[in-house]
């Protein structure tokens, strides 16, 4: 049996566990194992009849008072129980902040380890074989897991489509966990400002390298994303150079996305850069220099001044909207 977390905020779901859902089934299918979710709540939670509606064998709510707000003791603590109850092969996450900070908690609690990070599997002699990017993505590491169930499994945004999850009828079934004091009291979560930009809830994304030029060309960048509905975003020289904010930053550095649409305007491809974005569903890339490594993971490519390519793409996109 696989558990698969269902990260959530007050009930609202993190899309990203729906990439979970999907991997937890692609395995379940390669080894005949049957797929549980959990969630975490204070109460009967509304998002288990959402998580439902997937092709799962059971849906369990982990309930205690003190799950309603994130911390790393009680999620533990709820997890620990739940594992020990149900005694899975596998534990599989997305590898969000939240699961980075409570996941190896409980793996170390149990004698485990966390394969985390990971961007495919396959399977082989009833095992797994996970594929884990190091060096800055310039290298692909296959890690084999070994020693005794249960294997903990998180994988990077994007590794697998949240909308590819198979949809079905799953039972709910609400299971209550004893959660001891936390040690910490959390406060409200820190907000600038300005609010920042979640880049990995887009489903289209305009970005801009240093092909751009400069920062009063940025506009044109952004009537295309406007045209799109797209947000727009940036390579690390954009934002160095403070002509865009560093919420906007893709790559190693800044965030990692995988929207539907990707349109590169002016970026080279530099490995920083492309292991932030390489995902992404369908790639697009405008740039003069035909030998740019951007070209190497485009589904479709443009060789040739943005200046003049983009105007263009603004134009029939307005047509085929008319």
């Amino acid at each position: 049996m696989i558990l698969v977390f269902i990260e959530h905020k007050n009930c609202v779901l993190n899309k990203t566990s729906l990439e979970a859902i999907t991997a937890a089934q692609a395995i379940g299918k390669d080894l005949g194992l049957k797929v549980w979710a959990v969630i975490p709540c204070n109460k009967e939670c509304s998002l288990a009849q959402e998580i439902a509606q997937y092709d799962l064998e059971k849906v369990i709510v982990a309930k205690n008072e003190k799950l309603g707000t994130y911390t790393p003791d009680a999620y533990a603590d709820a997890w620990e129980q739940v594992i020990k109850a149900q005694d899975p092969q596998y534990v599989v996450m997305s590898h969000t902040y939240q699961v980075r900070d409570f996941a190896p908690k409980v793996a170390a609690r149990l004698g485990r380890e966390v394969v985390g990070d990971c961007i495919r599997y396959k399977a082989d002699g009833g095992k797994l074989v996970l594929t884990r990017r190091i060096f800055l993505g310039k290298l692909d590491a296959d890690v084999a897991v070994g020693g005794d169930a249960p294997y903990f499994v998180t994988f990077q945004s994007g590794a697998f489509r949240g909308d590819a999850a198979a949809k079905g009828t799953a039972a709910v079934e609400t299971m209550d966990v004893t959660v001891g004091e936390p040690r910490m009291t959390p406060e409200e979560p820190f907000q600038e400002a300005k609010a920042s930009v979640d880049l990995t809830k887009s489903e289209i994304i305009v970005a801009v390298g240093r092909g751009i030029k400069s920062q009063e060309n940025i506009a044109l960048a952004q009537q295309l994303a406007d045209v799109l509905g797209a947000d727009l975003a940036a390579s690390r020289p954009i934002c160095d150079s403070e002509w865009l904010p560093i919420d906007r930053q893709i790559g190693s550095s800044g965030q990692t996305v995988a929207p539907k649409l990707y349109i590169a305007l002016g970026i080279s491809g530099a490995i920083q850069h492309i292991v932030g974005m390489k995902n992404a569903g369908t790639i697009v890339a405008i740039n003069k220099d035909s030998e740019a490594p951007i070209f190497d993971i485009a589904d479709y490519g443009i060789v040739g001044d943005l200046f003049e390519a983009v105007p263009v793409l603004i134009e029939e996109i307005k047509k085929a909207k008319a």
